[in-house]
C-alpha cells in the first residue's frame, strides 16, 4: 500500500501540464490564510506559503501526513492538519482563521469519483465572503463513441480505442465559487441531464465519451492530463446511427458518489 501511495504521488508531481497551471494561479491569488485541502505531497502549500502569512495543509491519509510535516518542517508558517475537512476538523484546531484561498485538487473527470464537491460544500463556510477557490471549476462535455467495453474505465495513452460519431457536446460548467464577491452556496451534489448530441459519422454508438477541462483560474483552462481528469468511457445501450441523425442522451451521476452512481440512456430523436 504505502508504494502504491508513493507511486501516486510521485505520479501527481511530475505532470508539468497540471503543475504549471496550479503554480500560475497560486503565484497570482495566494494570500493571507490559504487551506489546501487534501496536501499530499505537499507542493501546493509551498507555493502558497511564499505568498500568504499562514497555509494549513490539511491530508486524511495518515502516512502521507506524516511524511509531508517532516518534509515541511522547515517552513515556518505552513501546519500539517491529518484528518477529514467534512468531519469536525477545524472546530478541533481552534487557531485556525477564515481563509482568503482554499486550494482543493480533488479532481475527477466530472468530479464523479473523487470528492471536490463534498468537501468543498464542508469547508466553504470557512472562506471569507470575498475568498477565493482554486480550481475556480471545470466544463464537462461529452461524445457519442462505438466502443467494445463493457464497464467504465479511463482513457489512458489511446486505450481503450473508441470511434467518435458525434460532435463534442458541453453540457454543464460549474463554478466553486464564481467571481469573489459573489455569495456562497452548496453545490448541488446530485447531477441530472439530457443533452441532444449530433451525429456525423455512421456507426453503431455503444458509449459516451466524458472530457473535463478544468478551469484552474477563469483565465488558465487545462485539458485532461494522465493526472488530471482523464476522459471516461461509459458504456450506453447500443444504437445504430447515420451521419445527421440527432440522439438523446440521459446522464446522471452524484458528484463525489463514485462511478457506481452513473446512469446513461440514449435513443434518436425521430
Amino acid at each position: 500500500m504505502r508504494q502504491i501511495i508513493n507511486t501516486y504521488h510521485h505520479d501527481l508531481t511530475s505532470d508539468p501540464e497540471r503543475l504549471a497551471g496550479f503554480y500560475e494561479a497560486i503565484q497570482n491569488k495566494a494570500k493571507g490564510t490559504v487551506y489546501d485541502i487534501g496536501a499530499g505531497s505537499g507542493i501546493l502549500s509551498i507555493w502558497a506559503s511564499a505568498h500568504s502569512n499562514f497555509v494549513y495543509a490539511v491530508e486524511i491519509n495518515k502516512n502521507v501526513a506524516k511524511r509531508t510535516r517532516s518534509r515541511l518542517k522547515s517552513f515556518k508558517n505552513i501546519k500539517v492538519i491529518t484528518g477529514d475537512a467534512r468531519d469536525t476538523l477545524f472546530l478541533k484546531n481552534a487557531d485556525l482563521k477564515r481563509a482568503d484561498l482554499i486550494i482543493c485538487e480533488m479532481l475527477d473527470t466530472a468530479l464523479i469519483d473523487e470528492e471536490q464537491v463534498p468537501v468543498l460544500n464542508s469547508v466553504m463556510k470557512y472562506l471569507k465572503e470575498d475568498g477565493e477557490i482554486i480550481p475556480y471549476g471545470v466544463i464537462n462535455c461529452v461524445e457519442p463513441v462505438q466502443t467494445a467495453v463493457e464497464h467504465i474505465c479511463y482513457e489512458e495513452h489511446g486505450k481503450p480505442e473508441t470511434e467518435v460519431l458525434g460532435d463534442l457536446t458541453a453540457y454543464s460548467t460549474i463554478k466553486f465559487k464564481g467571481s469573489p464577491t459573489s455569495k456562497l452556496k452548496p453545490i448541488e451534489e446530485k447531477f441530472d441531464t439530457v443533452v441532444d448530441l449530433k451525429i456525423n459519422s455512421k456507426g453503431m454508438i455503444s458509449g459516451m465519451k466524458i472530457t473535463t477541462f478544468t478551469l484552474i483560474t477563469p483565465e488558465i483552462i487545462c485539458g485532461p492530463t494522465p493526472m488530471l481528469n482523464p476522459p471516461l468511457i461509459i458504456p450506453t445501450n447500443s444504437l445504430k446511427v447515420d451521419s445527421g441523425d440527432n440522439i438523446k442522451l440521459k446522464l446522471s451521476y452524484v458528484m463525489g458518489g463514485g462511478l457506481d452512481s452513473i446512469k446513461t440512456s440514449i435513443k434518436k430523436i425521430s
